[in-house]
């Protein structure tokens, strides 16, 4: 067995391919109706709802970090429950706080920048390829968090204090998501970086959109039943789950990446 092929039995996040993608933004897209189903429809509240997304979290990632392998259901699992506790707890910085979407959006930027900042020292590079030992897990999850959590407050900073509202703020990220895109086929960019922006950029994605599928008509949503909405997506990424491949493998540009 190659090196390639030793990484790949090992690593416990899947490939990125185009069906690791449609899967991230329903996910994102579920966060944010399903984070909003327990403090908005259930009348939870911010921090109700933050507690116990984030003890969801914790107890879906110690699982991931003490598998032998990749488990797609585990997997695809933790990351609704890192982008439902992103849901909540942005809006919980955001509003119960009182610090806005803007200050909401600098902490989180500069919390993520640390965490990837400290995985880098530690390890010499942030590609999710060497997500293969617990240290390493640990970084990756805390980046997604923090990536899911600052995913929220753009989505609503750009719907809200950008004045672009939920549809026309969808469109901007889908805009950038394509861009990111043509950078990762026609020309050298590191791979690790557009991987992380891409990651990025699809969670204001999912937010502008669950928004747009739940907020009431009067701010310019579609009024749509939150779990029912919730409910569907799920539905959604089952079938994708079953339908389209889910493999743990190495991931694209690793030779072009590795020093970073």
């Amino acid at each position: 067995m190659d090196d390639a092929s030793k990484r790949a039995a090992l690593s416990k996040v899947p490939e990125v391919t185009l069906s690791f993608w449609i899967i991230k933004i329903a996910a994102t897209t579920l966060g944010e109706t399903g984070g909003d189903s327990v403090t908005m429809t259930l009348n939870w509240g911010y921090l109700a709802g933050t507690i116990l997304f984030l003890s969801l979290l914790v107890v879906l990632v110690m699982a991931q970090t003490f598998a032998k392998k990749f488990h797609p259901f585990l997997y695809w699992a933790t990351i609704v429950a890192s982008t439902t506790f992103g849901t909540t707890m942005a809006d919980f910085a955001d509003r119960s706080l009182g610090i806005g979407y803007t200050g909401g959006s600098t902490l989180l930027f500069v919390c993520l920048v640390a965490v990837l900042g400290l995985w880098y020292w530690s390890q010499g590079t942030i590609s999710v390829y060497t997500v293969i030992t617990p240290k390493v897990e640990a970084f990756y999850w805390a980046a997604i968090t923090f990536s899911q959590t600052l995913g929220t407050a753009l989505g609503d900073w750009t719907a809200d204090t950008g004045g672009f509202g939920y549809e026309r703020g969808a469109l901007v990220f889908a805009a950038g998501l394509a861009v990111i895109a043509g950078l990762y086929f026609w020309t050298n960019v590191s791979h690790v970086v557009l991987f992380w922006s891409a990651f990025i950029l699809t969670r204001p994605l999912g937010a502008t959109v669950g928004d747009f599928l739940d907020k009431p008509v009067s701010q310019g949503g579609l009024a749509l039943s939150r779990p029912l909405a919730t409910a569907v997506i799920a539905l959604f990424i089952l079938v994708c789950l079953f339908l389209l491949p889910q493999r743990a493998g190495q991931h694209p540009g690793i030779s072009r990446t590795a020093d970073v």
